[in-house]
């Protein structure tokens, strides 16, 4: 991923304006320490700081075509860039080996419709200098950041950049822009281009759980996500999906690494097990925390390079303020979770590891959360589901894209492949429902036991994981880091927060009120990095469905499902 700013009709000087707009890419530069570019046209400037993935010798953006009358700045991955460049009617000569390159050529021949022909992580923007026209775009859950700012003094200018701290000095409304969304400035309307079959939630589906689809559509989408020309590795928790994720790609980088790619030669890049076949692992908690004891175990029956760290209570609390600037919310269980995962991301990148496969998604699309176990009924629980998937991008895609990309790391999401989903989203509901007999998701563990593999009649029926790994209760990554960080969190801000501080919060922020004072905590720590007021405006918080009789406490833990409730 890199980190992408845009500003597109700016009213004055722009040779003087220039250096204004590099310090605001400047602020983006974790997310792409490989190289810097600016590109100018007109009245519109386009900057890039670019971490190199793929296309490492030849993809430094902004990219242009051949006469330059297109600008292209993306952040994100193409996993199809080669299957899409047989697809090309008109002949094209290349400039890069970047998979980005190929969305400027597509746009060429069939303008924005080229948005659903990606299949990737992405946010990008376009110039296109013949028309004065840009285009915007972001993928369709949201894996990728990217925010809209506009100035009030200059309504006819339009900025784009990654993430908020490039924009908050300089406009005076800001948004995320909404995954699945493109926009286009010779309408000034910002559509929806990805609606699928199981997008609507007055359709509960019917579709019986056919394992071995289901198994299949999650290897192919950890296959492609293979795409790398630099060292990659695994975020493993020791939990169901990073473990099933890690498993999954030892597997396929052996096949791969063994020139084992049947079909998948002409329409893949394979080039990540071709250069690095052996997957490093890399996991994170406190001393003694269950995730680490769960990750040794995995990594050791894998056969993985195994990478174990810990940090102390107090680590955590300094990196507060930091992981908060880089996160751009104040949501507490965003945060909560993120912080270990910050300080692990700067560990990985140490190694020099520079992308890294990652679980999310899996809970939202199976119930994997505890509070699920509340749902009311399976209609409500695909409705649920369906709830969390589309506003993913405010909570556990956030916390991925920015508690990575803070050190240049990327961090890619099988379980979020257009797909896999279509094939997930698309099961009754009634076989993800939790009950004394099927645990939470129960399904994709299922599908990947041995028992089910032999009865699928499945070429290798090797286990995937220890029995213990593949059916362990779900353990939200806060919690499993280590028991004690999340009553810590609370303490701290007992601390920090005085009782009539808390009692005056209302008036202090009379929106988005804080209930809590390890809330309060976060958003004021939020507000010394962004205190203007257009900075709230794209915060999302999480808050738990106490209309099913759950806690309103988001920790895992605080569901009287939990073996180790409190």
């Amino acid at each position: 991923m890199c980190g992408i700013l845009a500003v597109f009709r700016y009213q004055g000087d722009m040779d003087v304006y220039r250096q204004h707009a590099l310090d605001m890419s400047k602020k983006l530069r974790h997310r792409g320490p490989d190289w810097s570019g600016c590109v100018v046209k007109g009245d519109s400037i386009m900057c890039h700081e670019r971490l190199a993935i793929v296309g490492v010798d030849t993809g430094a953006q902004p990219l242009t075509n051949a006469d330059e009358t297109l600008v292209l700045g993306v952040n994100g991955e193409i996993y199809n860039h080669k299957a899409l460049e047989k697809t090309l009617k008109n002949p094209v000569q290349f400039k890069t080996h970047s998979d980005c390159e190929i969305i400027m050529h597509l746009y060429n021949e069939i303008g924005t419709d080229v948005v659903k022909q990606l299949d990737g992580m992405f946010s990008f923007v376009l110039l296109d200098t013949k028309q004065n026209r840009l285009i915007a775009a972001r993928d369709p859950i949201g894996i990728t950041t990217l925010y809209q700012g506009f100035d009030s003094r200059h309504p006819e200018t339009i900025f784009f950049a990654s993430e908020l701290k490039a924009l908050n000095e300089d406009c005076d409304r800001i948004i995320a822009f909404p995954p699945g969304h493109v926009f286009d400035s010779a309408t000034g309307l910002t559509n929806p281009y990805f609606e699928p079959h199981w997008y609507n939630p007055d359709v509960i589906p019917t579709a019986p759980v056919d394992y071995p689809r289901l198994r299949e559509s999650l290897i192919q989408a950890v296959r492609k996500r293979l795409m790398s020309e630099v060292p990659y590795g695994v975020l493993l928790s020791g939990g169901l999906d990073s473990s099933l994720i890690a498993s999954i790609a030892v597997r396929e980088a052996r096949k791969i690494s063994a020139s084992d790619t049947s079909d998948w030669e002409d329409n893949a890049d394979l080039s990540g097990p071709r250069g690095w076949p052996k997957l490093h692992s890399f996991s994170v908690g406190l001393p003694g925390s269950p995730d680490l004891a769960a990750a040794k175990e995995v990594a050791k029956f894998l056969k993985t390079i195994h990478h174990s760290y810990t940090f102390t209570v107090q680590e955590g609390h300094d990196a507060l303020a930091d992981v908060i600037y880089h996160l751009e919310t104040y949501d507490v269980t965003t945060i909560r979770a993120s912080t270990p995962m910050y300080l692990l991301s700067r560990k990985v990148k140490s190694t020099g590891v520079k992308m890294v496969l990652s679980g999310e998604g899996s809970d939202e699309i199976f119930g994997g959360y505890l509070y699920f176990h509340y749902a009311p009924n399976a209609a409500e629980l695909h409705r649920e589901t369906l709830t969390r998937v589309k506003n993913l991008h405010t909570s556990d895609c956030l916390r991925a894209n920015k508690s990575t990309m803070a050190w240049g790391l990327e961090a890619r999401v099988p379980f979020l492949d257009q797909d896999f989903l279509a094939t997930s989203m698309s099961i009754d509901p009634q076989q993800k429902v939790s009950d004394p007999t099927h645990m939470e998701k129960y399904i994709i563990r299922r599908a990947f036991d041995a028992e089910q593999l032999r009865l699928d009649g499945a070429a290798d029926t090797t286990p995937y994981l220890p029995d213990n790994i593949l059916w362990r209760q779900k353990e939200q990554f806060s919690d499993g880091v280590g028991y004690s960080w999340i009553d810590s969190l609370r303490d701290l801000a007992e601390r920090k927060v005085t009782d009539e501080a808390f009692a005056a919060r209302s008036e202090r922020w009379p929106a988005d009120t804080p209930q809590t004072k390890e809330a309060f905590y976060y958003r004021h720590l939020f507000e010394i990095s962004y205190p203007q007021a257009a900075c709230s405006q794209s915060v999302v918080r999480w808050v738990p469905r106490t209309d099913w009789g759950c806690s309103d406490d988001p920790s895992g833990r605080a569901q009287k499902i939990h073996s180790a409730a409190y």
